[in-house]
């Protein structure tokens, strides 16, 4: 099965997390992103049934501006939430990522397409 989705702009890992008291807690921009991702996968019918097996995935990063941004800084919101909406069970099963760096959009987006490997 392939999948292909144009979702919003992750925050940064370093923006993901955030510390209360001794726990360590999804941010609000962190849990807005993923609501918003999830929204996006029910509106372009790829949420419900998780694509099962082993996974490939190609992102095309298209940043908001053009500050300097380490690509790998977009990784762990934007799978969390790709396994939050339901699209994939966890993101162990994701075998092959290959991510691109984009023109600047206005609000920035990724493109993400995720193959069945088996």
């Amino acid at each position: 099965m392939n999948v292909a989705m144009t979702l919003p702009w992750p925050p940064s890992v370093n923006h993901y997390w955030r510390r209360v008291g001794n726990r360590t807690l999804i941010s609000a921009p962190g849990r807005d992103y993923r609501l918003a991702v999830g929204q996006e996968c029910m509106l372009g019918g790829v949420s419900g049934k998780p694509i099962p097996g082993r996974l490939a995935m190609t992102i095309l990063a298209k940043p908001p501006d053009r500050r300097r941004r380490d690509l790998d800084n977009i990784l762990k919101a934007l799978l969390d939430a790709i396994v939050h909406a339901g699209v994939i069970e966890d993101d162990s099963q994701i075998d092959e990522i290959q991510i691109t760096r984009g023109d600047v959009v206005a609000d920035g987006a990724v493109v993400v397409r995720i193959y069945g490997r088996d």
